[in-house]
């Protein structure tokens, strides 16, 4: 059985209360849930963890190397300027796949930009919670190729990017 990180960062806890009209109106909590019950039914075992806090998310991902084969990850807010927590995914081998429930490529400027998704075996975004099934669905494929940096030239833009598929000019 396959044992997965599932990780989600800075404000995601308030899911339910936080900007009902991006994020919905299911929490956390329900979150967690849909996602192990998805995992369960394609032989995975889930270990959930939520922090608001950078340092704690950093010793999660160091702690996953040689534990779990694959994370996937919504970074919140640290996907635009955490280098520290680039640096922990790009310190282990375990692959992680970086999710957002919107498309923070059509949202304010600022969004546009992840410092995170090079140290990611792929990246998700706009497709709701569906979006974290999707990451699953990804590591189970056995993706290892990490995106790098400067990856938004390389792939076809889209709300699913995956190392070594939808290259441009292929």
């Amino acid at each position: 059985m396959k044992k997965i990180l599932l990780m989600n960062g800075p404000n995601l806890n308030m899911l339910g209360i936080r900007e009902p009209g991006v994020y919905g109106n299911d929490t956390l909590k329900d979150l967690e849930a849909g996602f192990c019950e998805y995992a369960r039914a394609h032989g995975c075992e889930v270990e959930c963890f939520q922090s608001n806090h950078e340092g704690d998310l950093v010793d999660e991902i160091h702690a996953a190397h040689g534990t779990y084969d694959g994370i996937v990850y919504n970074p919140g807010a640290h996907t635009h300027y955490s280098y520290a927590l680039r640096d922990a995914l790009g310190s282990v081998s375990t692959p992680c796949v970086e999710v957002h429930i919107s498309d923070v490529s059509t949202r304010e400027a600022f969004r546009h930009i992840s410092v995170i998704a090079p140290a990611c075996v792929a990246q998700v975004k706009g497709r709701g919670f569906a979006g974290y099934n999707d990451a699953l669905d990804i590591l189970l494929e056995g993706t290892t190729e990490r995106l790098g940096e400067g990856f938004e030239g390389r792939y076809a833009p889209g709300q699913v990017i995956v190392a070594g598929r939808d290259l441009i000019g292929e």
